[in-house]
């Protein structure tokens, strides 16, 4: 029986990423508030978009618990490049000239 292989990152919206690997690996809400230490109500509001995209502390809880690295998910991926960019003024004018 051959396991699917899973993307290193994804593309989709944070609550979208969610929903598809708590699909993939069986998890119920009530089984990711119990790893997450988080309410089931609070992960619904996550995945259903009705929350903001929680800060990088709740999101490696959250990729802990559903087996993937922190960098799996966009809205991480985009944090840290923002605070790169926000850190090295040259770098983010040279991005900028190549845009």
């Amino acid at each position: 029986m051959s396991k699917k292989k899973r993307r290193a990152f994804s593309q989709a919206p944070f609550g979208e990423s969610v929903e598809q690997l708590m699909g993939e690996t069986g998890t119920t809400y009530r089984a990711l508030a119990q790893k997450t230490h988080l309410s089931a109500g609070y992960l619904n509001h996550i995945v259903h978009g009705n929350r903001p995209v929680p800060d990088n502390a709740v999101i490696a809880s959250v990729a802990r618990a559903l087996g993937v690295e922190t960098k799996f998910f966009r809205e991480y991926r985009i944090r840290c490049v923002t605070e790169r960019l926000e850190s090295d003024g040259a770098l983010a004018d040279r991005l900028y000239r190549r845009l």
